[in-house]
């Protein structure tokens, strides 16, 4: 019985600690930069489309689609993104990305984020917004 308890106690340290190893940290730190002026309190993301920001994020944004770095599920695991340091955004930690607005996403996906794997994407506003729409609704 003692044995099968210290067998029990072992596996489940064990997994514990494979599990942190894989896991992400959440919340991320962030050190970009806040959006300027009101656009950090933008959000245009009502009249967005999200199946287009969708289409955006898995496959047409450009230079790349998001997933690429982003990772399809949101996650920051995409197959790019695992050399990047830091680490891309993990948009399925919510203790991040609360602190995030719609505005502050803008800003990023516009400009890009110095210090970061993260360059400015040639879409337009519009197509901006739908990409945020979907990482809100259906990543966050």
């Amino acid at each position: 019985m003692k044995k099968k308890f210290i067998l029990f106690i072992a596996v489940i340290f064990t997994l514990a600690m494979v599990s942190s190893a894989y896991a992400g940290k959440c919340p991320q730190p962030r050190k970009t930069k806040s959006a300027p002026g009101g656009i950090a309190k933008k959000d245009n993301t009502k009249k967005a489309n999200k199946a287009n920001g969708e289409k955006l994020y898995q496959k047409k944004a450009k230079p790349m689609a998001c997933k690429m770095c982003h990772g399809a599920k949101g996650g920051g695991d995409g197959k790019l993104g695992k050399a990047l340091k830091p680490s891309p955004r993990d948009f399925t930690c919510k203790k991040t990305m609360k602190k995030v607005s719609a505005g502050q996403m803008y800003w990023i996906i516009k400009n890009g984020s110095k210090g970061t794997g993260m360059a400015p994407m040639k879409l337009k506003d519009k197509e901006i917004w739908d990409v945020i729409k979907y990482i809100r609704e259906d990543l966050m």
